[in-house]
């Protein structure tokens, strides 16, 4: 079962968790207050940068007959379109550069390189994602709609197929982020019926989506190509090469910031009545961070700093390294996990809940309070609570108890795991 309660999960006692809060909004008040011209210049080096490689990009394509010419064209046009989806326009579209009162790089005037339109993405994933973030049947981003990635979604023959999906949702990333706003299962099972507002409502977001859609398409496979010449057909494989690695690069970014080991998942219940302080928690166990250098935070948007931007999701993203140094002290303080790990771990560990999930609970070894992709809180033996170490004076809490590993409900070998041990 996902956590139904965050605090006993957490082993936080309710004043904890308002303290908990509070710090956090001292954090939030101290970078906001200090936001200035070294911020402005920051992003605004970013956009010149973005455009310059894109530029670069296409001169270049003129030449894509020339295979190396491809190459350096798809290299110089997905590193522009990774920067421009990631560091420039995820980040304004959260508002995070609202304060300079720049309409260049405002939330409300920004459309991205993208195929779904920006008041669509901001709605499914401002709105949805960032203050539901990881509760079932309340965050569409939990498995997209496709994929099963927690054993509270209920095993199909449907869910064999798992790998599968992943790969051609990873290819075609900016298309699936498009139709999500639209909710097509619910179209699939009936509950748009023709001639309700419900419908309308539907038919309004389509056409958004497919004049959106149809605008991309015409940039990228028509009008770029055809103004390299004779260069048409090799342009329009570069750019449909460096599309799908930038959808990829974002695939693989989103998901290890919320599927690997450590990210936990949430009941509907627990967010009734939430306050600031328990939403502060939940984006903190909800999210999982990507180690790395300079170059990889900037290339993930600084999405590196996963945690960092679920709790602070309208803060400059070139401020979220300094703000982790402080969310790290209180992780410590309050005794708390900091999901972190290189970005082929974190990938690694995606996949595996991806491959792992398209079985059936019976061939899976973990119980469903006790999985690493997502635990409850029932699976502590009866620890509820923190407590002092009378001999240090340190607080124990939930870090301390996830590392002794002591479970309520034990683990059980999987048919496949007994059949070996039988033969040994």
């Amino acid at each position: 079962m996902a956590i139904s309660d965050v605090k006993e999960y957490a082993h936080l006692t309710e004043a904890d968790v308002e303290a908990l809060g509070a710090e956090f909004d001292a954090i939030r008040r101290d970078i906001e207050s200090s936001r200035g011209e070294r911020d402005a210049r920051y992003i605004r080096n970013v956009i010149r940068l973005q455009r310059a490689l894109e530029i670069s990009g296409r001169g270049v394509l003129f030449a894509s007959f020339l295979p190396p010419a491809w190459l350096a064209g798809v290299a110089l046009l997905s590193t522009s379109k990774i920067i421009e989806n990631m560091e420039i326009g995820h980040n304004a579209m959260h508002g995070q550069w609202d304060w300079m009162n720049d309409p260049e790089i405002h939330s409300s005037t920004w459309e991205w390189d993208n195929a779904g339109p920006a008041k669509h993405w901001k709605h499914t994933h401002n709105y949805l994602h960032h203050k539901y973030t990881n509760v079932l049947g309340m965050d569409d981003d939990i498995g997209y709609g496709l994929l099963r990635v927690t054993r509270d979604q209920r095993w199909k023959p449907f869910n064999l197929g798992n790998p599968i999906y992943n790969l051609v949702l990873q290819l075609l990333f900016e298309y699936g982020v498009a139709i999500q706003h639209m909710e097509l299962g619910k179209l699939a099972a009936g509950r748009f019926k023709p001639g309700t507002p419900e419908r309308a409502d539907f038919e309004r977001k389509r056409s958004e989506a497919l004049t959106k859609m149809g605008k991309q398409v015409l940039k990228d496979y028509v009008i770029f190509p055809a103004l390299t010449g004779p260069a048409f057909f090799s342009t329009l494989t570069a750019n449909l090469a460096a599309n799908a690695i930038r959808n990829v690069w974002s695939n693989a970014v989103i998901f290890c910031g919320h599927f690997p080991d450590g990210a936990e998942k949430f009941t509907k219940a627990d967010v009734h009545g939430e306050t600031k302080g328990q939403w502060y928690l939940r984006q903190m166990l909800g999210s999982a961070n990507i180690s790395g250098g300079p170059l990889t935070h900037f290339m993930t948007g600084n999405l590196s700093h996963q945690i960092e931007h679920h709790l602070f999701p309208d803060l400059p993203s070139n401020r979220y390294a300094e703000i982790a140094v402080r969310v790290r002290e209180l992780a410590e303080k309050y005794d708390l996990p900091y999901t972190t790990g290189s970005l082929p771990v974190q990938y690694f560990k995606a996949w595996r809940t991806i491959l792992k999930l398209s079985l059936p609970d019976k061939y899976l070894r973990d119980t469903a309070d006790d999985a690493p992709e997502t635990a409850s809180e029932r699976k502590f033996a009866g620890k509820t609570g923190p407590f002092i170490d009378p001999v240090t004076g340190k607080r124990h809490g939930l870090r301390t108890a996830l590392a002794s590993g002591r479970r309520r409900l034990t683990r059980r070998p999987a048919p496949v795991e007994r059949a070996l041990q039988l033969t040994k």
